[in-house]
């Protein structure tokens, strides 16, 4: 039974592998979802077949079906509440729900490693070790994840700093290992693990808890990638192929993405982690120079006597929910024979690549949606740049004003389009400060 169930496992990091690459691109993102998810239904349903050191199944041996009925309604409660969500929540809605679910990873993480402290062999040595440290990266993906998920949605208004944060986040981090270390050496007691983990759990909160929504696509790719490497330790406790596998492809996965986040910001990750952006522009003298209104007609009347018209979409027409009235305009403006293109600054929303998703599902074409790097040279050659709710990722200021939060980050030069149209839902400076 053992070697099948290794098989199956093999089948599984395949398809997991095979999931992740296609999700790549939008074109066979789908496709991949997909592979990932028959992966992840294998894995499910190959974990019930494990035997137990003494030969017999875990969940359908004679005694244990206590185990079975548990897991079986776990599955139906959290399936069934994944199938629910998928079909409600709102594509504006998904950075918080990606945020939530990262979560649950590593919260399930942490409690696997709670188990086996606290079974009647717990682990030793090595295996001591990698369970502690996938318990505390684990609770701190987990209550940094929830805490992210309640600033996205709006329950949490505003960041929040204290005096010394950061040293006194150093201090905590020590605490909290000092108790792993100690469950290490002298065992799990269950004073020790209880301390320990709620030390976690607070440090998750307090290391979110002064991120603002700038900084927050880098820092929802990071707690992805705590999960993932939460998982892989886990994986490697119980001596779970699939899980070990999984965690790796995940926690690089996740690794990666926020290197690139953090470039495209030109914010270093200790930046977003110890002096992040709160939410509130600072420094600058404030807005210069006087804002030019211009009529819904005016500017139909600018792009549809253009030749090349630029449109740079934000969270700001996410939130408007505007993406399909977009579209139709696109649609119009180019049977009357205008070239429209869409740009993407690498970390417009809130997460990545949430605005192509937006596109997407208001059925914008791919060839019709350039990011950054492949459309920024075309601006010049532009008549009009649409700029919808994007404001920090087209700031000039943010090549110059070395006072500015944005200073150094790559934006999307729709300054220099022949004309520029900025709709913003309101007059307050934020992040388009000049």
């Amino acid at each position: 039974m053992t070697w099948v169930i290794n098989g199956v496992y093999l089948v599984v990091a395949v398809l997991f592998i095979l999931g992740l690459k296609a999700m790549s691109s939008p074109k066979t993102a789908k496709r991949g979802i997909a592979w990932a998810g028959v992966g992840m239904v294998l894995a499910t349903v190959a974990t019930f077949f494990i035997p137990a050191e003494d030969g017999s199944l875990l969940f359908f041996a004679p005694g244990k079906t206590i185990n079975l009925v548990l897991c079986l309604i776990a599955l139906a409660i959290g399936a069934g509440a994944a199938a629910y969500l998928g079909k409600v929540v709102k594509m504006t809605d998904m950075p918080q729900m990606v945020a939530i679910y990262n979560g649950m990873g590593g919260g399930a993480a942490a409690l696997i490693a709670a188990v086996e402290f606290t079974s009647a062999e717990p682990p030793t040595g090595v295996h001591a070790v990698l369970a502690m440290m996938g318990a505390f990266i684990g609770s701190v993906a987990f209550s940094g994840s929830v805490l992210a998920w309640a600033k996205l949605q709006g329950v949490m208004k505003k960041a929040v700093r204290w005096p010394v944060q950061n040293l006194g986040n150093v201090l905590h981090t020590l605490v909290t290992l000092g108790l792993g270390i100690a469950i290490v050496i002298v065992g799990p007691h269950p004073i020790l693990v209880i301390a320990f983990f709620l030390m976690s759990l607070i440090l998750g909160l307090a290391l979110t808890s002064p991120i603002g929504g700038a900084d927050m696509p880098v820092v929802i790719s990071l707690l992805n990638a705590f999960t993932g490497l939460a998982v892989g330790l886990e994986g490697y406790v119980l001596g779970n192929p699939a899980l070990i596998i999984a965690g790796i492809v995940v926690g690089a996965a996740g690794t990666l993405l926020t290197q690139l986040m953090a470039k495209a910001m030109n914010r270093p990750l200790t930046n977003v982690l110890f002096a992040p952006i709160t939410g509130e522009a600072q420094g600058g003298e404030g807005p210069s120079g006087t804002m030019k209104e211009v009529s819904a007609m005016d500017a139909a009347a600018m792009m549809r006597y253009a030749e090349n018209v630029i449109i740079v979409p934000g969270y700001g027409m996410a939130v408007a929910g505007a993406q399909h009235k977009v579209y139709e305009m696109t649609k119009l403006l180019e049977a009357e024979g205008v070239d429209v293109k869409f740009a993407i600054h690498p970390v417009a929303g809130r997460m990545p690549g949430h605005m192509n998703v937006l596109l997407a599902e208001a059925g914008v074409p791919y060839d019709q949606i350039f990011d950054l790097d492949e459309i920024n040279a075309d601006f010049p050659l532009a008549d009009v740049a649409l700029v919808i709710g994007a404001n920090d990722v087209v700031n000039p200021v943010a090549r110059t004003d070395k006072s500015s939060p944005i200073y150094g980050m790559p934006i999307l030069d729709a300054d220099k389009a022949r004309q520029t149209i900025v709709i913003k839902r309101g007059k307050g400076a934020g992040y388009s400060r000049h």
